[in-house]
């Protein structure tokens, strides 16, 4: 949850949409008192024009005009949902019944705990759900078997899953059906920024904060946990949750520790102020530029999007641009005409999935060592990550506490169907 500085705008330069159903996130929000709003227009507004391109030329396009009539923008959006249909016709309608079954299943999440187990593994977690078979194939097998159309499996989902996890229709199938569960409508983002619900929930807690100092190894000596860090000091606790990836960097564990060898899937984000050259994308002006240009697959292209954030004045634009490489200077003076600003980020942002799909355990030594990430390899956004701390928080409550703390803890959970927030694990 970072933000980047352009162009005397603050923006996030990742986890900047939240789904209509990530209640946990709502949640939080109503916690913390935040307002919420909808996402800038360039990542949620059926306004916004939307072009694929393949490397050499838009093979789809949106209607695209200059409009600040509401009336206007509507017929143009009528317009756009005929051509997209015209183009994939009823394998939408598929598309958006796999997508809703998925979001049905992940639901069960927030049954009342007296209805919810607890899990020890990730694997007993989503089959539970019914989600566990999503992970055992790809997104691509999933969507032939229930007969989705190949074009538009090849353009409008690979543009998707390359937007949203900077990867293939090769991911899994869980992974897949979250990311298009992402491009969906009612998304919405925390006025003044998403990671205020972070900054707010570690401000509302009793914790104490050693920011900036990293754990270098961590040692269950029989009773306790030792945790040494960076600045050489110690720490003891009796319980000890890891809340990071494991897949780069070296804590040493002793005992050791054994989880699946993975890879993080790295996103380059550059935003740059400045002007696209219409030139590169084989157009002559820049108002014929989509505002958000979409790829086809093909290792030859350098991005996976470029999106507008936010339009100064005809002659300056904030982009933002996602791709799996860093974008040099080289290349992005053949892709701007003009550049005013450059700000770059490079993120370990969620795996490289793949299926089938193997899971690290929720309980890393079979003491009281936990992984939150585990459940990364299902899917990453910031909903799961919390579904899946919730899931350790109750496992820590029943695995260390007696019975009489858990059934009086007060640690907060969300049921959707309720009216209030109530207070039992």
């Amino acid at each position: 949850m970072a933000t980047v500085s352009i162009g005397g705008e603050t923006f996030e330069a990742g986890a900047s949409i939240l789904h209509p159903k990530n209640y946990h996130a709502l949640n939080y929000s109503n916690l913390l008192g935040l307002k919420v709003k909808p996402p800038p227009s360039s990542e949620d507004d059926d306004s916004m024009s939307l072009g694929i391109w393949d490397g050499k030329k838009f093979v789809f396009k949106t209607l695209q005009v200059d409009s600040k009539f509401p009336l206007v923008q509507k017929i143009v959006s009528y317009v756009n949902s005929f051509r997209i249909f015209f183009r994939y016709g009823f394998s939408l309608l598929k598309m958006g019944s796999f997508v809703e079954s998925t979001v049905d299943s992940f639901l069960k999440y927030y049954e009342s705990p007296e209805r919810r187990p607890i899990f020890e593994t990730v694997d007993e977690m989503l089959k539970w759900a019914g989600l566990y078979n999503l992970t055992t194939q790809t997104l691509q097998d999933e969507l032939i078997g229930i007969k989705l159309s190949p074009l538009l499996i090849e353009e409008l989902v690979t543009v998707i899953t390359r937007i949203n996890y900077g990867q293939s229709v090769y991911i899994s199938g869980l992974a897949g059906a979250v990311s298009l569960a992402g491009s969906g409508g009612g998304l919405w983002s925390v006025d003044g920024g998403n990671w205020q619900m972070a900054s707010g929930l570690i401000n509302s807690s009793d914790v104490s904060l050693h920011l900036n100092e990293e754990i270098e190894s961590i040692s269950y000596l029989g009773e306790y946990y030792e945790l040494n860090s960076t600045k050489r000091k110690s720490y003891s606790c009796e319980v000890a949750v890891v809340a990071t990836p494991l897949d780069e960097v070296n804590i040493r564990f002793s005992p050791a520790a054994s989880i699946p060898e993975r890879k993080l899937q790295h996103t380059h984000a550059t935003f740059v102020r400045g002007l696209l050259n219409p030139a590169y994308f084989g157009l002559r002006t820049v108002a014929e530029i989509p505002e958000l240009v979409g790829t086809l697959e093909d290792p030859d292209l350098p991005f996976t999007c470029i999106s507008v954030l936010k339009q100064l004045d005809e002659n300056d634009t904030t982009y933002k641009i996602f791709s799996r490489e860093p974008m040099s200077d080289a290349l992005l003076d053949s892709i701007f005409s003009a550049r005013l600003q450059t700000n770059r980020i490079n993120w370990g942002a969620y795996p490289h999935y793949k299926a089938p799909e193997l899971f690290a355990p929720f309980i890393l030594d079979g003491q009281h060592l936990y992984y939150v990430n585990a459940f990364e390899n299902a899917a990453s956004t910031m909903e799961t990550s919390a579904v899946a701390a919730e899931n350790v928080a109750r496992l820590i409550l029943s695995r260390y506490f007696s019975e009489a703390s858990l059934q009086s803890s007060n640690l907060q959970s969300f049921s959707p169907d309720a009216d209030v927030s109530h207070f039992d694990l």
